[in-house]
């Protein structure tokens, strides 16, 4: 199980990821996209890693949630961008190994202690 939430709509997404003042890694991706389904795991295991600490983990389908996709400008997916009190400070397109995604996660982290 983990620890990811699902947005459904702009009310859900301004609830858990614009109201949130730490680190949310929003994940966009589609359910007929391929290298989208590689990533899941990934995204469920950090989740399920930094329980407990200032992050949030949120998934985005970006064909039920369009204007939320345009509003980022995904072109490709799946996107994952990290947030950051409220504002994109990285985005990542495509798969990477799930040790990239932790060392960008920990600066973050680390930054938003200080």
């Amino acid at each position: 199980m983990s620890n990811v939430i699902y947005i459904n709509g702009v009310e859900q997404f301004k609830k858990e990821v614009l109201e949130y003042n730490w680190v949310v890694l929003a994940d966009f991706w589609a359910e007929w996209c391929g290298p989208c389904r590689m990533l899941g795991p990934i995204v469920d295991e950090l989740s399920l890693d930094y329980a407990g600490k200032d992050i949030k983990f949120v998934k985005i389908n970006v064909d039920e949630n369009a204007d939320l996709a345009w509003s980022f400008q995904v072109m490709s997916i799946p996107a994952v961008f990290l947030l950051k009190w409220w504002k994109p400070v990285d985005s990542i397109v495509w798969v990477r190994p799930k040790q990239f995604y932790q060392e960008k996660i920990d600066s973050l982290l680390v930054s938003s202690a200080e």
